[in-house]
């Protein structure tokens, strides 16, 4: 049986939509440095000693282990490679008065 996914495979997999945003937000992040790393043929020490960092987290990020790495320490990281970001959000939807009430009475 074949799937598509429906935007976000996290969701897909069953994480809150909240959650399922800052995962795809970590592992593009960590895809940005990974990218950069294999771009400039940096070896991981090499690459550690660019980003400042132990070379572990460098063995992490390569290998697609994001575990414990704030969005805020991988925005760093990528923000040190002088590239330059480019954000976007899309506003949902205006929603009915009964959602925006579920969802306060839900929280």
């Amino acid at each position: 049986m074949t799937s598509i996914t429906r935007g976000n495979v996290f969701e897909d997999l069953g994480f809150s939509p909240e959650e399922a945003e800052r995962m795809a937000l970590q592992v593009f992040l960590g895809e940005q440095i990974r990218t950069f790393i294999n771009r400039n043929k940096l070896g991981q020490a090499k690459a550690a000693a660019f980003f400042g960092v132990q070379q572990p987290k460098i063995s992490k990020i390569l290998n697609e282990n994001l575990d414990g790495m704030s969005i805020d320490y991988l925005v760093k990281m990528v923000a040190h490679t002088g590239g330059t970001f480019n954000y976007s959000f899309r506003q949902p939807r205006k929603m009915s008065r009964k959602e925006v009430e579920l969802r306060v009475a839900a929280a």
